[in-house]
Order: C-alpha cells, then sequence, then structure tokens
C-alpha cells in the first residue's frame, strides 16, 4: 500500500482509517515532509501524527520524507511575485522534483519495509529570495523585493534550517531545469 494523499486537515483521521482498513497488507509506504517534528505548523504537526500512526500499526512500514515539490514552491513564489512590493521571508529550501519523489517512491515500494529512510530533497539548497528571483526573470517581471522575517516559532524553525535535510539524499532535476520547462 503505497499512501500519498494528503490535505491541510484531517489527514491524521484519514491515514488513521486507511491504516485500520490495512490489516495483512505487508508493506506500507507513507509519504511525510521534512521537519514534521520539528517545525511547528499545524500541518507538519499532522503529518508527523500520520507517521507515529504508521509506526504504531503493526504493519511493515517505510516513511520517506520530502522536500517541497517544485510546484509547490513554483506557486508560493508566484503567489509573491503578484505583489507590487514581494515580501520574502527569510528563509531556505530544497526544492524537489515530483519525478525524483515519485521514482524513489516506487523503488521503496518495491523493496522490503526499512522504516523511516533517509529525507528526499533537491540537489541544491537556495534562499527563498534566490527562487522569487529566478521565478521574476522567468516570467519576465520586475518587482522590488523586501526581506521580512518570519515571526513565532515556526520562523524561528525555518531560519534554524530545520526543515531542510542537509545530509540525506537528493534528487537530480533542478528548480532552474524545473522553470525552463514552465
Amino acid at each position: 500500500m503505497v499512501h500519498l494523499a494528503g490535505g491541510q486537515k484531517g489527514d491524521d483521521v484519514a491515514t488513521r482509517n486507511l491504516l485500520a482498513a490495512c490489516r495483512g497488507v505487508r508493506h506500507f509506504v507513507y509519504i511525510s515532509v521534512i521537519g514534521a517534528d520539528t517545525v511547528p505548523l499545524a500541518w507538519l504537526r499532522t503529518k508527523h501524527a500520520c507517521e507515529e500512526a504508521v509506526e504504531a500499526s503493526g504493519i511493515p512500514f517505510t516513511v520517506l520524507r520530502a522536500a517541497q515539490f517544485h510546484d509547490l514552491t513554483l506557486t508560493m513564489v508566484r503567489g509573491l511575485a503578484k505583489l507590487p512590493v514581494v515580501p520574502v521571508p527569510g528563509m531556505r529550501l530544497q526544492p524537489v522534483d515530483a519525478r525524483d519523489v515519485a521514482a524513489r517512491i516506487a523503488g521503496l515500494a518495491l523493496g522490503q519495509p526499512a522504516g523511516r529512510v533517509p529525507d528526499l530533497a533537491g540537489p541544491a539548497d537556495f534562499d527563498l529570495r534566490e527562487l522569487v528571483r529566478d521565478y521574476l526573470t522567468v516570467a519576465g517581471k520586475r518587482r522590488l523585493t523586501v526581506p521580512v522575517r518570519l515571526p513565532g516559532q515556526a520562523g524561528k524553525a525555518y531560519r534554524g534550517g530545520r526543515n531542510l535535510a542537509l545530509d540525506g539524499d537528493r534528487g537530480t532535476r533542478t528548480w532552474e531545469e524545473f522553470l525552463a520547462e514552465r
């Protein structure tokens, strides 16, 4: 069983229901997010609760945490770039290509249960301002960018790089290649 679905709300309940229906399954593969246990955002707490449910289920499992997909990163920077002055939070990201994640998930699903495996991130780390700049260049837009500080514990976690997998596995398709195809 490969569980790739998820949402902003109720994912933990849906995951527990799926696990209850999977008795007899020999391998349950779950995709999560880097920082699920270290970045204090509600969505990431839910992803971590899902991981804990998978681990407690008694079903042999594999959990892969992945970085933000290129598409999600693009949605984020595109949204910021709609503003005449672009606020750019001080944070780093490691966007990863969905195809790299899909290949990794497929390989894991065909293998033996492995518990929590090394995280998967994109081939490079970026300051968010670099990602915004790259998007603005490709989109042919000119905008003033202004650095902003993310407040609170989540901001502290992002500033501390707790959303990064500096020692994890790396995908191969770059942010620049992704943007060039758009």
